[in-house]
């Protein structure tokens, strides 16, 4: 019976290539749309959720500026409320940190032999590459004494060396210009592969009293970073934190802090709420192909239950029970909707392949985008092909046969 049924099935739709083709576009349109918005959701939140793992493992940030509830009022260093005091503070008196790392950081024009760019100069200890996760690929980092003596010394991200020196050069001991100030390169970072404004690959770091002596001539920091000994303890080290500086900016009410307290935990769950949200928004619209698929194989079924009403008035007269001919017309639309899938998934998968080519994002596609790919084309066949399956087989065998 099941090799008899595929064998009608597939009789039924190449009888009429081009319709049976149109119908199916559809789906084909609809599943590929969806694999392909799922698979860049998927490899969007993947770039972020790395992105934010470079900059630091259990990572709490400190930022001025007033709270609003969750929101910052100021953004970042366009509010002067944070010292060298308080990191140090922090340091020596809350528990269970592996480090706290200072920074002043403001974008700068840099110029080397005649080269010049113009990228994210970070003032900061020795501190910050614990912190931060910066390794060095060559020379050294910044030491303690050198932050003691406002050494003109500065450590090069790998595409600020590219920039600056050329590809793959070797800048140790040569000499760079920032704001008119000559500064010794000392060391290069090792890549950490991240793009953006904040690229840590194309940052340049300097120690922090040289930043605040010769180039942002300020006494406070635009950031505090802090490095909790393990992810169990960031919680209990953040709000330490907030009660220390509350205490030290005199405030005894805690909505009214005169600054702002991320850790990294909390970044990573926005970040992945987000591109969830757009991830399924994108999906949602692209299943409107689905349903325009759906209506479109429900509407080709019921032409041909039309069409083909003397065959089910026979095939009835003769004895084939409903059910037979349910499965007929029920198989029939699985069938459009499985090929449709099948092509789709092909399709999505391509243009999976071609967005992470051009525009730089590797798009990931799931299994289970795969498989609920299939059980989405599967499910819209039973749906949009249980009427027209009901209607063939509930037809009169009598009424049938007279038809013209």
């Amino acid at each position: 019976m099941i090799r008899d049924l595929f064998k009608e099935t597939m009789w039924s739709l190449t009888g009429n290539k081009v319709r049976s083709g149109l119908t199916i576009l559809g789906i084909v349109i609809g599943i590929a749309s969806v694999i392909t918005m799922v698979a860049i959701g998927q490899g969007a939140q993947n770039s972020i959720n790395n992105s934010i793992q470079a900059i630091g493992s259990n990572l709490i940030i400190i930022t001025p500026g007033a709270q609003r509830g969750t929101a910052v009022s100021a953004g970042r260093g366009s509010s002067q409320t944070l010292t060298i005091d308080d990191a140090n503070a922090i340091k020596s008196q809350v528990p269970s940190i592996k480090g706290v790392a200072p920074e002043d950081s403001r974008r700068y024009q840099i110029i080397a032999k005649g080269t010049n760019t113009n990228t994210q100069v970070i003032g900061t200890v020795p501190d910050y590459a614990t912190v931060r996760n910066v390794t060095i690929d060559s020379g050294t980092f910044i030491t303690g004494q050198q932050v003691s003596g406002s050494s003109r010394v500065a450590v090069l991200g790998p595409s600020a060396r590219d920039d600056l020196f050329g590809t793959g050069a070797d800048p140790i001991g040569q000499s760079i210009r920032i704001k008119g100030v000559n500064f010794t390169v000392i060391g290069v970072t090792v890549s950490k592969g991240g793009t953006g404004f904040n690229n840590p690959d194309d940052s340049i770091y300097v120690p922090l009293s040289a930043a605040q002596h010769y180039l942002s001539g300020d006494t406070f920091v635009t950031t505090i970073s802090v490095a909790a000994q393990d992810q169990n303890s960031m919680t209990a080290v953040q709000q330490q934190v907030t009660d220390l500086l509350l205490q030290r900016h005199k405030i005894s009410d805690p909505t009214q802090a005169d600054f702002s307290i991320m850790n990294q935990s909390d970044i990573i769950a926005t970040a992945s709420s987000i591109t969830g949200t757009f991830t399924m928004l994108l999906s949602s619209i692209a299943g409107i192909s689905l349903l325009v698929g759906g209506i479109g194989i429900m509407n080709m079924m019921l032409t041909t239950v039309t069409e083909r009403t003397r065959e089910i008035g026979l095939r009835k007269a003769v004895g084939i029970k409903k059910i037979c001919i349910n499965l007929q017309f029920l198989a029939e639309a699985v069938l459009l909707t499985f090929f449709g899938g099948a092509i789709g998934v092909v399709l999505g998968w391509g243009a999976s392949l071609l967005v992470s080519h051009f525009i730089n994002l590797t798009a990931q596609v799931s299994l289970s985008a795969v498989l609920l790919a299939f059980g989405v084309s599967a499910g819209v066949g039973i749906i949009f092909g249980f009427y027209p399956a009901r209607r063939a087989a509930a037809l009169s065998p009598i009424e049938a046969l007279r038809y013209e």
